[in-house]
């Protein structure tokens, strides 16, 4: 009695029913890399290279003249670590933090309502914010400056409905200052809060109504956690955005109210000092990294 065996299938035969992927560990091809390459091509050169040569120019020498010569000294951010510079700093931090936390506050429950508003309504708002995103910082900060003047500001017209003595100067101010960077900064802050706000299920929010919790308590107790990334999102653009503005500033602050955006086009545009330009701008974005990562891991661990 003859037995017959069954044919086993070859490694040729196994190879071409697998995937391509796991019939090797060979590298994948070149346009699968594509969709990541192109970003990353971007990235190193509109922000690698850009920081690295700022970052080699922060060690040059200055010279007599308005020059400077390739170096390796520390003299620039030796001079950064000074009382003056210092206050800077922390007032750059201070103004631009409580900015974006005014901006979060003020936009949250505006794109929550905008949110829950018909289409029309929504997309007349969001026309509208586009419409002053595409207003200059240059005419937002002379808008601002002439609203807020003692000659021809809102204080007159205070004066003639009878709410004020006489006319005041509001501005240069921190107030003043602080209102046009929360003007400025609003529009982004709502743009970026409404994709989340729309994607949010209205069956919590109406869950927690029928449990008998209020409006308010409902939008602080389930809203907001719920939109926690995007919270801390937005702050995080308001706040590196702000932090750049060197325009508004100068308009709206006075000399103590001036940023280190102003000190760095200040030594570097006037003084002519572009190796501790590129110092403190390096300094500068080396603190805002740290906040922003020490930001993300309070968020995480809240979240946790």
């Amino acid at each position: 009695m003859t037995t017959t065996r069954e044919p086993q299938p070859t490694m040729t035969s196994a190879a071409a029913v697998l995937p391509p992927d796991a019939a090797g560990d060979g590298p994948r091809g070149l346009r699968q890399h594509l969709p990541v390459l192109y970003p990353a091509a971007m990235l190193l050169v509109f922000f690698v290279v850009p920081f690295g040569i700022m970052l080699a120019f922060s060690f040059f020498h200055r010279v007599q003249g308005g020059f400077y010569e390739p170096a390796f000294e520390l003299d620039n951010y030796a001079r950064f670590l000074t009382p003056l510079f210092v206050s800077a700093l922390g007032f750059s931090i201070l103004l631009c933090g409580l900015a974006a936390t005014v901006c979060v506050a003020l936009a949250l429950p505006f794109t929550w309502l905008l949110g829950r508003s018909s289409v029309r309504v929504q997309t007349a708002w969001l026309v509208f914010i586009l419409s002053v995103l595409s207003l200059s910082e240059v005419i937002v900060g002379f808008s601002w400056s002439v609203l807020l003047s003692r000659s021809a500001g809102v204080s007159n017209l205070l004066v003639a409905l009878g709410l004020a003595a006489e006319p005041a100067a509001w501005s240069p101010s921190f107030p003043a200052l602080l209102m046009g960077l929360c003007y400025v900064s609003l529009p982004y802050a709502v743009l970026v809060l409404y994709p989340s706000v729309v994607r949010l299920p209205s069956e919590i929010t109406e869950a927690a109504r029928t449990l008998g919790a209020s409006p308010v308590r409902t939008f602080l107790t389930v809203v907001v956690p719920s939109l926690r990334r995007a919270v801390v999102a937005t702050l995080i653009l308001v706040f590196v955005f702000t932090l750049g503005s060197y325009l508004l500033p100068q308009l709206l602050g006075q000399p103590q109210h001036w940023t280190l955006s102003v000190l760095i086009t200040d030594q570097a545009v006037y003084q002519s000092n572009v190796p501790f330009a590129a110092a403190i701008a390096v300094f500068l974005m080396l603190v805002s990294l740290g906040l922003i990562g020490i930001t993300l891991l309070l968020s995480e661990r809240g979240r946790a």
